[in-house]
């Protein structure tokens, strides 16, 4: 069992914590959805907790980050990890600007190949560990990078993966950073608490929700924003990715997922949060993230890269950036 899951009040618990635990002293201890038919959730919930000390060094090591943001979506497969890389392109292209790009998708770290990235490795230094540079400016940490190959299954319960999104937040030596861009898995679970909670104390600007325009993902996506107002997350707003084909020939448009119930657009309306834009379907969006390449500089002139500069430029004006 985890260390993490360890606490001094575990000789007050009915049984010992399970696998699968939050953490007895954390402040989602016998609140979460883990917690659930524990025999132990009304000790957990009503115990005091201690003060827990990495949470300081978060706090010390994000004070160098101006902006954070988190990019969100409860559906898996809706183009999450490649929106918070072009995202990250997009605000390095500012040479004058540093950023990094946090990879919290534990189980299946898909940024290193996005970014171009794939063999690289973890360093240490004398202030922690050394993210891995796309450029001067772009700085990368993923767990894809403790791997010894791509193929390799991540095989963890709650609390590993709580601790290593911990150990990213505490020791990463990011320097001076004007964005920190988190790309997270899909869902509502375990990393999505420990990200909130661990920053809570930071800043945190927002978070960008995507999804695409078809009722299955919708229904996920409800959830997420419900989420962030639970957890008291500020949400930036709602992208609507894989919205329809141009053709590059004709420039006819087509629909391949059908927006059923009004799409992305009418949700936010219906849940009161901003909708910032809609991203057309690129097989080259596809092809230049296989090969580890800019998108939005390979093809400057494409529909989806004017979309892209659209939604990114409504991001920094609700951020005032």
């Amino acid at each position: 069992m985890s260390t993490e899951a360890q606490t001094s009040n575990d000789k007050e618990l009915i049984q010992p914590p399970p696998e699968n635990c939050p953490g007895t002293q954390s402040e989602n201890a016998g609140k979460s959805s883990q917690c659930e038919g524990c025999p132990n959730q009304q000790i957990c919930s009503t115990t005091p907790k201690t003060v827990d000390p990495d949470l300081q060094k978060i706090q010390d090591r994000m004070s160098t980050v101006k902006h954070k943001i988190l990019v969100l979506s409860g559906k898996g497969g809706v183009g999450k990890s490649t929106f918070s890389s072009q995202l990250s392109y997009a605000l390095s292209m500012n040479s004058e600007k540093q950023v990094g790009l946090l990879d919290i998708d534990i189980c299946g770290p898909s940024i290193p190949k996005i970014m171009g990235l794939e063999g690289e490795q973890i360093h240490m230094s004398g202030e922690g560990w050394d993210p891995v540079f796309v450029q001067d400016n772009l700085a990368v940490m993923s767990v894809g990078f403790l791997l010894e190959t791509e193929e390799e299954a991540v095989i963890w319960r709650g609390p590993k993966k709580n601790g290593l999104i911990k150990q990213f937040l505490k020791d990463v030596s990011w320097g001076d950073l004007d964005y920190l861009v988190v790309d997270t898995p899909p869902g509502t679970s375990d990393e999505h608490l420990s990200i909130v909670q661990y920053l809570k104390n930071s800043n945190i600007d927002g978070a960008v929700i995507v999804t695409s325009p078809q009722d299955i993902s919708l229904i996920d996506v409800r959830k997420e924003i419900n989420f962030c107002k639970k957890v008291n997350l500020p949400i930036i707003g709602v992208v609507e990715n894989f919205s329809g084909f141009i053709c590059p020939k004709c420039t006819k448009e087509s629909k391949i997922f059908i927006p059923t119930s009004g799409g992305a657009e009418q949700m936010s309306k219906e849940m009161n949060v901003d909708f910032l834009g809609r991203i057309p379907i690129d097989p080259l969006i596809a092809r230049s993230c296989d090969e580890g390449k800019n998108y939005l500089t390979a093809f400057p002139n494409s529909e989806s890269t004017k979309q892209y500069n659209i939604i990114f430029q409504k991001i920094k004006e609700k951020l005032n950036l």
